[in-house]
């Protein structure tokens, strides 16, 4: 029998996240009937691309990865974790300093080297960076950014000092301190973010209707502590293409300020991340179709 293959992002090491989502592999298999294997790609874009190109069935995307693969393939997010309360279907990026460093705000890290993960990460660096846009840094005019792939590696080079700061996952950060593995007193969190769309179970383009039916049931209707435990959850929820669009702004932000040329007026450079076959954009502006066409339309129930 022909195994469900899902993708999962390497935000931390492989046995790490191969560990964490166990549960969720037994969960599967027991609802299913099916084998299950869990494929974790060497970044964030070889796990993106494996399911624009079917080689996965579904994986578990970060918006950014989502966004990026989702321009030219008929993806489909359809679950995502909430975490009860005010939180709801967010967490949050953080950006973090040693312990004793004379850095009080984001402001006075111009000049210095952060420490970010892969170069696709949500709460690893577009977060981060759009963080640090907030506060007046650009990203190569105002800091150097050290890319190290994963979460924990950002906190072990602000432990080691390697660094002046690192954006991270605030969920990751929590638990390493919670496990040890980052020792709690040689750091402090200098920042933390708005709150993020959480990330989205997407469906492959072509994957049947009655196995998409069945992996959708299995989600909304897990309550397994341990398995929701893994994604600090209270339940799955259903997710839909809109669910991101605070993300495309973010990095429209960002690709807007990248592209404006030194000392001229704000506002002269424009990047749409919606679809370039949409008839709303600006004949002047400059095109980036990272947005699916018609997302807009689209809401979460």
């Amino acid at each position: 029998m022909k195994a469900i293959r899902c993708g999962l992002l390497p935000g931390e090491s492989r046995a790490v996240v191969e560990r964490l989502n166990e549960p969720l592999r037994a969960y599967l298999m027991r609802c299913l009937g099916m084998p299950v294997e869990l494929i974790i790609g060497s970044n964030y874009v070889a796990t993106g691309e494996a399911l624009r190109r079917g080689e996965l069935d579904l994986a578990y995307l970060g918006p950014v990865t989502y966004i990026l693969q989702s321009r030219n393939a008929g993806l489909e997010p359809f679950a995502r974790p909430t975490h009860g309360g005010s939180a709801g279907p967010t967490f949050k990026a953080a950006i973090i300093v040693p312990v004793d460093s004379a850095v009080e705000n984001l402001g006075q890290l111009r000049g210095c080297e952060i420490a970010m993960g892969d170069l696709v990460s949500t709460s690893g660096s577009w977060v981060p960076r759009y963080m640090l846009l907030e506060a007046g840094l650009s990203l190569e005019q105002d800091y150097v950014r050290r890319s190290l792939g994963a979460h924990d590696e950002v906190a072990a080079a602000v432990v080691s000092r390697t660094v002046a700061a690192g954006g991270l996952s605030l969920p990751i950060l929590q638990r390493l301190l919670n496990e040890g593995r980052i020792d709690g007193e040689a750091i402090r969190i200098l920042a933390e973010s708005q709150p993020i769309p959480e990330y989205m179970w997407t469906f492959r383009e072509g994957l049947s209707l009655d196995l998409r039916e069945s992996l959708r049931q299995a989600f909304v209707n897990l309550n397994d502590l341990a398995t929701l435990g893994v994604y600090r959850a209270t339940a799955f929820i259903p997710a839909v293409d809109a669910d991101v669009d605070r993300v495309r702004y973010w990095m429209e932000n960002i690709l807007q300020a990248r592209l404006q040329p030194s000392g001229s007026e704000q506002g002269q450079a424009r990047v749409d991340f919606r679809s370039a076959t949409t008839e709303n954009t600006d004949k002047g502006g400059i095109v980036l179709p990272w947005r699916k066409s018609g997302s807009r339309a689209r809401t979460s129930s």
